[in-house]
């Protein structure tokens, strides 16, 4: 491992693109698709060659600011590693454009799950399996990169509950950037430590849907997808899945990893000592979804017993499984739209309002996951400096408890919780101002901006008034959503630190 220490961060990743085009190569093999095996192992051998190169050139390099390499590094993963992964995807397919190939690619690896091809049938299993891959190992990067880069340097969430200077005077405050002492130690460590948990997550899922009716191939995809939270399908989302509602139980079930770190890496951040029903994150979680799950199946029941409408006792349970599976996969930025979700349309004869798919999109699921959005913790943070503000409106001498954890995320968590919404919500609007200069409509360019910004593609089939289809819209357009997905994927703050001229002075 010593060897890999010393290589960049970038280069090691390449390597492992590399090694994943074998997936994809293998299986057109077994499936006789001779054409994109012969494409996908070129691309193994040509990029393997092109990996060794560049590390064998960069094996010695140390850079002067380990902050501003780390996000460099990462930043330079999901802008230009996609270029890579695209050559044997649009060799392989053929017939299309490479800023298709490329985009696709982005929007896999930051576990967006956008895509350009309306119609499944266009792409081969092999391919299909080539995406779900890449969304697969840009949740695993996540995973890894969240606990090893993020939380040291108290970004991605982490800066909720940094641990500053509360209590030592008027204003508190804390250092964005911290100190580290090896990142290329504490990248092999996680790594080893999160890999096995992430596989062994993914083959349970992929075991059980197999067992719930599912067909190997497209469990697998839909495994791969949940874990990363990209919602990527090669048949078109679950609706179309064999396996039904004990398919769409095992993935709701699996949905929890995306709500909250101490799922799967409890021993890995400051709050070791926190029990999982204690979780902010996860009770915030079960409000929203509990509310809105409510709301919307209040809203059909009145509608179907004001009408005309017949239906029976399992409808209304089918509309609200339907309702509840949909709104948790939209929290937890997955995107994948459950096979009950237009029954409970029919049984009330009303539309679903797409905008709370929307809201529950923007807020994301939790910290250091493979989920997008603001973050539950963000929106916890706000909720209880909402709270604390409201009890001293009431009694204007009272003291707020809770110990240090609870002051802090009231004061300088609510803060920098307070400044990252306003930054992201400037973003949608810089967004939809691009995309509208492009000669999109407005209505499908907020639904568009916070598809990317939020890591949710398939939130544009859904939230509209009428399905948005990714391959109808300008080209410009299509490099604005690609650089969203990616400002999504890193977020507003880690990008704003490259600007901050004291990590260039290190």
């Amino acid at each position: 491992m010593t060897w890999i220490q010393r290589l960049p961060f970038f280069v090691v990743l390449m390597g492992l693109g590399a090694l994943a085009m074998l997936v994809p190569a293998m299986h057109g093999a077994m499936m006789q698709d001779f054409n994109t095996m012969r494409v996908f192992f070129y691309g193994f051998v040509l990029f393997s060659i092109l990996t060794l190169v560049i590390g064998l050139a960069t094996v010695g390099y140390k850079p002067a600011s380990v902050a501003r390499s780390q996000l460099v590094g990462l930043l330079s993963a999901f802008a230009l590693l996609p270029v890579m992964l695209a050559v044997p995807f649009y060799e392989a397919v053929g017939n299309t454009p490479f800023l298709n190939a490329w985009f696709e690619m982005v929007s896999s690896f930051t576990t967006t799950g956008a895509t350009v091809y309306d119609n499944p049938g266009r792409l081969s299993p092999s391919l299909h399996l080539w995406r779900a891959l890449v969304g697969w190992l840009g949740g695993l990067l996540v995973w890894i990169t969240a606990v090893s880069i993020f939380a040291p340097m108290n970004l991605g969430g982490f800066e909720v509950r940094a641990i500053g200077t509360a209590g030592k005077g008027p204003a508190p405050s804390f250092t964005q950037i911290s100190e580290i002492a090896d990142p290329s130690v504490r990248l092999v460590r996680f790594t080893l430590v999160l890999t096995p948990i992430y596989i062994g997550l993914t083959l349970m899922l992929w075991v059980g849907l197999v067992i719930a009716g599912e067909f190997p191939y497209i469990a697998l995809c839909h495994a791969m997808s949940t874990l990363s939270t990209s919602g990527i399908s090669p048949i078109g989302g679950l609706y179309y899945a064999a396996s039904r509602f004990w398919g769409e139980l095992l993935v709701f079930c699996f949905f929890v990893f995306a709500l909250s770190r101490l799922t799967f890496s409890r021993n890995m951040n400051r709050d070791v000592n926190q029990g999982l029903l204690r979780d902010p994150e996860i009770r915030t979680a079960v409000v929203l979804i509990s509310v809105v799950t409510g709301l919307l199946f209040l809203r059909h029941f009145v509608g179907a017993t004001g009408s005309e409408a017949t239906g029976s006792g399992g409808d209304g349970w089918r509309a609200f499984w339907g309702i509840l599976f949909t709104v948790t996969s939209f929290l937890t930025t997955t995107g994948f739209e459950s096979h009950y979700w237009g029954g409970a349309q029919g049984w009330s004869g009303l539309d679903t309002p797409g905008l709370l798919l929307i809201g529950m999109a923007l807020i994301g699921g939790g910290v250091a996951t493979t989920a997008g959005g603001v973050k539950l913790l963000r929106i916890y943070a706000l909720y209880r400096h909402g709270e604390r503000e409201q009890d001293v409106l009431l009694h204007p001498s009272s003291v707020g408890g809770g110990g240090p954890d609870a002051r802090r995320i009231r004061t300088q968590g609510a803060r920098i919780s307070w400044v990252f919404f306003m930054l992201f919500v400037l973003s949608v609007s810089a967004v939809m101002l691009l995309l509208s200069l492009t000669g999109v409509q407005f209505e499908v360019a907020m639904v568009l901006a916070v598809s990317a910004l939020s890591t949710t593609g398939p939130l544009a089939a859904v939230a509209a008034e009428a399905p948005i289809s990714y391959a109808g819209i300008p080209d410009a357009a299509k490099i604005i959503l690609a650089a969203a997905m990616i400002l999504g994927r890193l977020e507003t703050l880690a990008i704003i630190v490259l600007f901050n001229p004291e990590i260039w002075r290190r």
